[in-house]
């Protein structure tokens, strides 16, 4: 396996989950250290606390991937008497950096709000509140009729013609390629200097735009010709909404009170707090990570019989009661789905990408508050 440096890390973590997708002004990215050094171990991390910072150093942690910025606010000061100035201290002492991912990776396809949906066992789950549309393209590319399956195989299996529920879609034109191999060239069909034509198809095929160099290089790969014939076109139609939570249904109508008993289960958290009459019927479920107060009212617009999420104010509540949406508050800390949901997709393309590299969820508890 190859040895890999942060950089890498973080490239192919914002392949995952953008930049592009976060809020404004949201403070992403590299907080402490560089990233231009050998990494062989990762931490996924809800916090950065310096209980957490200490298991870093424990495990032999080169870099932190924390859902929760750092540094939330600007310093004016790195005050190493203070738990705050100590947690910098500390990460730099031990060469560890830390990079956030905080709305961005709420966003992203498998991100926070993706595995929250997942936890809570939602079907034909949609997103709650959109935020960004993945644009479409469309691939043109002319292939010898001999290759044509081999290269339609290779795109589709690269992500290429996804339609909803349906995947390697293409359609083939055939006709007649023709061109000349010049001076230095080595065609695999044809000679240099002669004028070749070739029984072609046409292939055509829609892709997300930010899996565009997965497709070409898949491709290129695949196909025979030296030098390959292809066109990409910006689409008009609709792409893949993406944004903040999500809103499905369960397999079964439940009560309120049997609701809330599922959500302390598939979230594992010992107490939540009930907005709604216990005995009401549940099938309906919108949720979002952390604060999702001011989207209350989408969540009821959108049908939804209770909405899932964190610090709910008490005005707020008084709001939801009074025009008939339930409420589950399970707190902001649910979030930790993201420590093994993370560590699992990265893992998982290190492996594709033969990366030596181990990410590990943090094993602390970071929820500050305490039921008694």
């Amino acid at each position: 396996m190859k040895t890999a440096n942060g950089m890498q890390i973080i490239e192919m973590f914002e392949q995952f989950s953008p930049k592009r997708y976060a809020m404004e002004g949201d403070p992403i990215g590299l907080h402490v250290g560089e990233l231009n050094k050998p990494v062989s171990k990762v931490m996924i991390a809800l916090d950065v606390l310096e209980e957490v910072v200490d298991e870093a150093i424990e495990k032999g942690v080169e870099l932190i991937i924390a859902h929760h910025p750092l540094i939330y606010r600007p310093l004016k000061k790195i005050d190493t008497a203070k738990a705050s100035g100590r947690i910098i201290e500390e990460l730099i002492k031990h060469d560890i950096a830390v990079y956030a991912a905080h709305t961005n990776l709420d966003v992203a396809k498998g991100g926070v709000n993706d595995l929250l949906a997942d936890a809570l066992q939602l079907q034909n789950t949609e997103v709650l509140v959109p935020t960004h549309e993945i644009p479409l393209r469309k691939l043109v590319v002319y292939v010898p009729k001999e290759d044509e399956q081999k290269v339609r195989d290779a795109l589709g299996k690269a992500g290429a013609g996804s339609l909803g529920n349906y995947s390697y879609c293409s359609f083939t034109v055939e006709g007649t390629g023709r061109f000349l191999p010049g001076e230095g060239s080595e065609p695999s069909i044809g000679t240099r200097g002669k004028i070749e034509r070739v029984s072609e198809v046409r292939i055509e095929t829609i892709f997300p735009e930010p899996i565009e160099k997965k497709i070409l290089s898949a491709m290129i790969k695949a196909h025979p010709y030296e030098e390959v014939a292809y066109d990409i076109y910006k689409l008009e139609n609709k792409g893949e909404s993406l944004g903040l939570g999500k809103i499905g249904v369960l397999a079964e109508e439940m009560s309120l009170g049997q609701f809330a008993e599922h959500v302390k289960e598939t979230l594992e958290v010992e107490n939540v707090r009930v907005v709604g009459d216990l005995n009401s019927t549940i099938k309906k479920v919108a949720v979002l990570g952390g604060d999702g107060n001011k989207y209350f009212t989408t969540a009821k617009f959108k049908g939804a019989d209770v909405y899932v999420t964190g610090d709910m104010y008490y005005h707020t509540a008084h709001d939801a009661m009074m025009i008939g949406l339930n409420i589950v508050d399970p707190g902001h800390n649910v979030e930790k789905v993201m420590k093994k949901g993370v560590a699992r997709i990265l893992n998982e393309m290190c492996v594709n990408k033969n990366l030596d590299v181990e990410f590990i969820p943090s094993e602390l508890n970071t929820d500050p508050f305490t039921f008694i």
